[in-house]
C-alpha cells in the first residue's frame, strides 16, 4: 500500500481541523501552503508526467493574480467574476504561449518558457497606468462568496482558508484524475520516449499543448487565490524566481509522485517562514537546507519514503 493511501485521510482531517488550533498568522501561512501546493502540482503535470521543464509558470500565476486584482478593484465585486476572469486570462495566455513552446523540447523549451515569463514581467513592470508598475496593486478586497441562497464573508481568515481548501482539493482531485486516466498515460509515454510515442501514432505536440494548457490554467487559479489572500500583487509574481519556486518544491517533495509537490510546498513555505523570522541571512541557510535535501534525497521526500517502504 502506498504511503499516500495511508496518510492522505489523516492529512485531510488535519487540514479540516487546523483552523481550530492555529492563530490567524498560521492560518495565513497554511493557506499559502495550499496555494503553493496547487501551483507546484500544476507544474508537475508538465515536469513529472510529460517531461517538460517549464521556467514560465510564474507568468500564468501572475496573469491570474493581476486579472483578479484588476477585476475586483475596477470591474466587479463578484468573487466568481474575479476568480473566473483570472483563470480565463491565464488559460488564454497558456494556449498562446504553449502553441509556440511545445514545438521545442528539453533545454530549448525551458528557455523559451523563461523568455515568455520575463516578457510578462516586463509588461507588468512597465505598464504603470494599468498594473501599478513596481508599486503593484494594493488594497485588493475579498468579495463575499455568493452561493445564491446565502452569502459568506471571506474577510475572516478561517472562512477564506476553507474556501481555499475546497478549491485546492477539487483542483488536485481533477489533476489526479487526469494523471491516472488514459490521457495521463499518454503524457507518461511522451515523457519516457517522445520518439517512440510519435511512432505509435500519438500527436506529441498536441498532447504536450494539452498538458501545458491544463498546467497554465491551474497556475492561474493559484495566482487568483493568492491575490485575494495577500490583498496585494506586484511584478515579482511574474519574475523568473517565482517560476523557480514550484520547480524546487517538486524536486524537494518528489517529482514522480503526485502528492510530492504538496509535501514540497509545505516544507518550502514553512521552512522559509521559520528561517526568515530568525535571521536576516535567511537566504543562505534556506538555500543550504534545500540543497542538502535535494542531494540527500534525489527522489524527493515522498519519493524516498515510498522507495524505503517498497524495500521493507
Amino acid at each position: 500500500m502506498k504511503i499516500t493511501s495511508i496518510f492522505l485521510p489523516i492529512f485531510l482531517v488535519a487540514a479540516i481541523l487546523a483552523p481550530f488550533v492555529m492563530s490567524n498568522y498560521w492560518i495565513f501561512i497554511v493557506t499559502e501552503v495550499l496555494i503553493m501546493a496547487l501551483f507546484a502540482s500544476s507544474l508537475n503535470l508538465l515536469l513529472g508526467y510529460t517531461g517538460l521543464l517549464s521556467f514560465g509558470q510564474g507568468a500564468f500565476y501572475a496573469v491570474g493574480a493581476y486579472t483578479t486584482a484588476l477585476l475586483v478593484k475596477n470591474v466587479s465585486s463578484s468573487l466568481w467574476v474575479a476568480v473566473g476572469g483570472g483563470v480565463l486570462a491565464a488559460l488564454i495566455i497558456a494556449i498562446i504561449v504553449g502553441s509556440l513552446c511545445v514545438r521545442l523540447s528539453e533545454l530549448y523549451f525551458a528557455m523559451l518558457t523563461l523568455a515568455f515569463s520575463q516578457m510578462i514581467y516586463f509588461i507588468v513592470f512597465q505598464w504603470r497606468s494599468f498594473t501599478g508598475g513596481d508599486d503593484g496593486l494594493p488594497g485588493i478586497l475579498r468579495p463575499p462568496l455568493d452561493l445564491g441562497v446565502t452569502s459568506i464573508s471571506l474577510s475572516s481568515p478561517q472562512n477564506f482558508y476553507y474556501f481555499t481548501l475546497i478549491l485546492v482539493a477539487l483542483s488536485l482531485w481533477f489533476l489526479k484524475t487526469v494523471a491516472d486516466s488514459p490521457l495521463g498515460y499518454v503524457f507518461r509515454s511522451i515523457r519516457d520516449n517522445p520518439k517512440r510515442a510519435e511512432f505509435s501514432g500519438i500527436a506529441v505536440n498536441r498532447f504536450r499543448l494539452i498538458s501545458f494548457v491544463i498546467a497554465g490554467f491551474f497556475s492561474g487559479l493559484a495566482g487568483s487565490i493568492y491575490a485575494l489572500l495577500a490583498g496585494f500583487v506586484s511584478p515579482e509574481l511574474a519574475f523568473w524566481t517565482k517560476s523557480g519556486e514550484p520547480v524546487i518544491m517538486t524536486l524537494v517533495g518528489g517529482i514522480y509522485t503526485f502528492f510530492g509537490p504538496t509535501v514540497g510546498a509545505a516544507i518550502y513555505t514553512i521552512l522559509h517562514t521559520f528561517i526568515a523570522s530568525k535571521t536576516e541571512h535567511w537566504l543562505l541557510y534556506f538555500g543550504l537546507i534545500l540543497l542538502v535535501i535535494v542531494l540527500a534525497l534525489p527522489e524527493g521526500v515522498l519519493g524516498a519514503i515510498e522507495k524505503w517502504r517498497g524495500k521493507s
